[in-house]
């Protein structure tokens, strides 16, 4: 007898429920007469066997492990840590749909969901769209690499469909936006299913200083499945993590300093986090105008670029994606895709004194070998191309948005502008809303001061929320005033930063370098990364032995330099696949345990 687990999103497991029993037809009894009796209608309802998945609690065993991270066969073929490629194949030959690779994706949630909490919402509409891809492919109609294939996106970018979007917040539930955001709306036209919107730090980390990562008072804890008790990183975590457990071939989340590469890193995926302008933000909540960019979160570089081929493009309604323009490949980004040969005469920059120094001695280790990697594959390491005036902009004490201000120096803090650009760009965003009354951060505000505890109003009403809701108050403290420290803090992070990197790039004997390889779990990377506007890749690099939690290798380069950083990625992949290495599997350290909050800080993670 199956026993129907408890689950603290009831509607999640009565909708996976239903439809692993309507639309899989693996285990359902089939009847062909028009009227039988109630034995064969009762009949008709019931497993034959038993029950799909277990459901592991309490101490971690290898058996757990292996039941948690193993998919079953969809259709008779392997998706588990399938490629994009891979399902495009399988569907050409007939061997897989669509709507049963969704339905088994949806499986997949309902498998994992209880212990890693990575969807917030499903998409009711989303077998239906797989059943409309899969009418087009018989014509023989293929949109693009993508079609046919699910994916999930940060519950904080909009769709005009039965989702909401809500930046995690009770205070956006029921709001209807006025479209689909445009990134969703290129995903929809390349073909791709829309599975669901994932969890997410909640306003995207702008609410509290002191907080659980990948927790919202609407989605709650988001957890890694490599270690279950820490930070899982975000603030797209339930992207990140959903994508690392083959919840979904890929997933967008958003970046304003950190909030894509930092969830990918530590959960050993790819995440591409691009130049600002290149993805558009309409239809996005937003942070800061200046620093936002939606993200490609994947288990390849192949599977990444293919989706931000799918989501780049000039948008009216976003005028800093007008900067693209003579700045985009003609073939698309996937066409810079590179096997390890590429290495061969490549340039990397290794900036030692700016980040590498603040790396654990055992991920410098791991880190290095792959390094040595590189070079033997051809590649020319230049040490100590650092970041101009790296002892000023680089906070030695960790990633520290107002670094600026601790110096005494709040005209040279990212956090001055970017407060005031979540005041006026969110008042932007709310005014196109409807069915809400919310409509500024003093809304929110006063909000979450009517629902104290759900949503953390003051320190210790909810322990997700330990600084409560200071940051929003922050926020609301500026009304939106873009004085003379204002523009100073803009200029001086802004330009020292672009110049900072690009310095960096020439500083090879004057031949620019292919990329900067730079240590992303350090996160004053990919912080300096931010405030240029400027892109940068990670993928898949260690583990940490202590804590289960992986890390990435990081490549940085100059505006719209996607393609040389896509390229030598790609190939640096392919040489982890050929050496070992790169992309390890979960471990669940910490299965059955629900802190709230997750540890903050903790050795080697």
């Amino acid at each position: 007898m199956w026993i129907r687990p408890t689950h603290p999103k009831p509607w999640l497991v009565d909708i996976v429920y239903a439809v692993y029993f309507l639309c899989s037809g693996a285990a359902l009894a089939e009847t062909t007469n028009a009227t039988f009796g109630i034995s064969q209608l009762r009949g008709s309802q019931l497993l034959d066997h038993a029950f799909l998945y277990r459901y592991p609690l309490g101490n971690i065993t290898v058996n757990a492990v292996a039941t948690l991270n193993t998919l079953d066969l969809c259709n008779g073929v392997v998706i588990e840590e399938a490629t994009i490629d891979q399902l495009q194949r399988y569907m050409a030959e007939g061997k897989l749909s669509s709507v049963q690779l969704t339905t088994c994706y949806l499986n997949r949630v309902f498998q994992v969901e209880r212990y890693i909490n990575p969807i917030l919402q499903l998409n009711p509409d989303a077998l239906h769209i797989a059943r409309k891809t899969e009418t087009e492919r018989a014509a023989g109609h293929v949109r693009s690499p993508l079609h046919g294939i699910p994916f999930v996106i940060k519950d904080n970018i909009a769709t005009r469909d039965r989702l909401g979007t809500t930046a995690g917040s009770l205070a956006l539930v029921g709001s209807i936006v006025p479209r689909d955001a445009f990134v969703v709306d290129k995903l929809r036209k390349a073909g791709a299913v829309l599975l669901g919107k994932a969890t997410l730090s909640e306003w995207a980390d702008m609410r509290s200083t002191v907080y659980s990562e990948g927790y919202s008072a609407n989605g709650g804890q988001s957890r890694s499945s490599y270690n279950l008790t820490v930070n899982p990183g975000g603030s797209s975590s339930g992207s990140a993590v959903a994508v690392a457990n083959n919840v979904v071939p890929f997933a967008l989340g958003t970046e304003t300093d950190g909030s894509v590469i930092n969830p990918a890193e530590r959960n050993a995926v790819v995440g591409i986090k691009p130049t600002v302008g290149l993805t558009s933000r309409a239809g996005v909540v937003p942070e800061s105008e200046h620093q936002d960019t939606v993200g490609i979160i994947a288990r390849t570089v192949r599977d990444a670029a293919y989706a931000l081929d799918a989501i780049y493009g000039v948008d009216l309604r976003d005028n800093y994606t007008f900067a693209q323009r003579g700045n985009t490949p003609s073939k698309g980004y996937a066409a810079a895709l590179e096997n390890r040969s590429a290495l061969r005469g490549a340039r990397f920059g290794l900036p030692w004194k700016s980040f590498w120094t603040f790396a654990d001695a055992e991920q410098q280790s791991i880190l290095l070998d792959l390094v040595d990697q590189i070079r033997t594959a051809g590649a020319f390491i230049i040490n100590n191309t650092e970041i101009t005036d790296y002892q000023t902009l680089v906070s030695p004490d960790g990633w520290n948005w107002d670094y600026g201000t601790t110096r005494g120096r709040p005209n040279e803090s990212e956090y001055t502008y970017i407060k005031v650009d979540f005041y006026n760009n969110l008042r932007s965003y709310l005014s196109e809303l409807s069915n809400t009354s919310i409509r500024s951060v003093d809304d929110v505000i006063n909000f979450n001061n009517q629902h104290p505890y759900a949503e953390g109003a003051e320190p210790g009403l909810n322990p997700a929320f330990a600084s409560g809701q200071d940051g929003l108050l922050a926020s609301a403290a500026t009304q939106g005033i873009m004085n003379e420290t204002y523009f100073q803090a803009l200029h001086f992070c802004q330009s020292r930063t672009r110049q900072g990197i690009d310095d960096a790039l020439r500083s090879s004997r004057s031949v620019k370098l292919d990329a900067l390889l730079v240590p992303p779990d350090v996160g004053q990377t990919y912080q300096i990364a931010a405030q240029a506007g400027y892109p940068m890749i990670t993928i898949p690099a260690g583990v940490h032995s202590k804590s289960g939690m992986p890390f990435g290798l990081a490549l940085m380069g100059t505006a719209f330099g996607e393609s040389e950083l896509l390229r030598t990625a790609s190939a640096i992949e392919d040489l982890q696949r050929v050496e070992g290495g790169g992309r390890a599997r979960p471990q669940w350290k910490g299965l059955g345990v629900e802190n709230v909050p997750v540890e903050s800080q903790c050795f080697g993670c």
